[in-house]
């Protein structure tokens, strides 16, 4: 049985995961005035360093903004405050690889068949060329993770769904890491180079010819692989 230690969370943690609670409900709207420090620190009976910890957390995820004399008001929520916790935990969350992985399937999966709908000829231009360099790569044995990151990236825009290139533009620099990781792994299997990169080929076939479901089976095959392979590395590792 496999059990993992209990981690406690910090106390100006519990207070962001609160505030912003009551932001998620409605409890608290943009515009509104959060009470000032001195109020904060009796109604959550925590220390001051506690209140400037959670509010400079706060500030940081976009959630509120701090008015020089003014006090801090909760923001307008945008597309920039929704992205911007996701980047600050995977800047801190250093082994979540896997659970990036999982991301992954539920954001590139759909993407593949929005790219399959969507995609114009300078997207598909720029997948043909990422291609081209994941070929050149496997010629001189290279681990190809910039290509494969450009492949990727090219078909978010693709989508032409904001949101959604926003928010591979936020995890990018952990994919580009992921896939460092990944490759190195996956590239002991000498086999494993040319399998991907047929495999990145025939999305793009099924991407340019349209084929929705073609797409998003491929781009699901492929991810799944990449990852069984990666979970078994790191179970070995152990």
């Amino acid at each position: 049985m496999l059990l993992k230690p209990i981690k406690t969370k910090k106390i100006y943690e519990q207070i962001v995961d609160q505030i912003g609670l009551l932001v998620a409900e409605g409890q608290l709207k943009p515009g509104d005035r959060l009470p000032s420090e001195r109020e904060l620190v009796e109604r959550f009976q925590v220390s001051r360093a506690s209140i400037r910890e959670a509010i400079s957390a706060l500030e940081m995820m976009g959630l509120i903004e701090v008015r020089s004399g003014e006090g801090t008001y909760i923001r307008q929520v945008n597309i920039d405050s929704v992205v911007a916790p996701l980047a600050w935990m995977l800047f801190i969350e250093k082994d979540a690889d896997l659970e990036l992985y999982e991301a992954r399937k539920i954001l590139e999966v759909q993407a593949a068949g929005l790219a399959a709908e969507r995609a114009q000829d300078d997207e598909l231009k720029d997948m043909f060329e990422a291609l081209e360099v994941m070929r050149m790569d496997l010629q001189i044995q290279r681990l190809g993770e910039d290509a494969d990151h450009f492949f990727h990236y090219a078909i978010a825009r693709a989508t032409h769904n904001k949101i959604l290139i926003r928010l591979m533009n936020t995890i990018s620099d952990t994919v580009r890491k992921t896939l460092i990781t990944s490759r190195s792994k996956l590239y002991e299997d000498t086999n494993t180079p040319e399998k991907l990169y047929i495999e990145h080929c025939a999305i793009y076939e099924a991407v340019k010819n349209h084929d929705v479901e073609r797409a998003q089976e491929l781009m699901l095959d492929h991810l799944v692989g990449v990852e069984t392979h990666l979970a078994k590395s790191l179970l070995l590792a152990e």
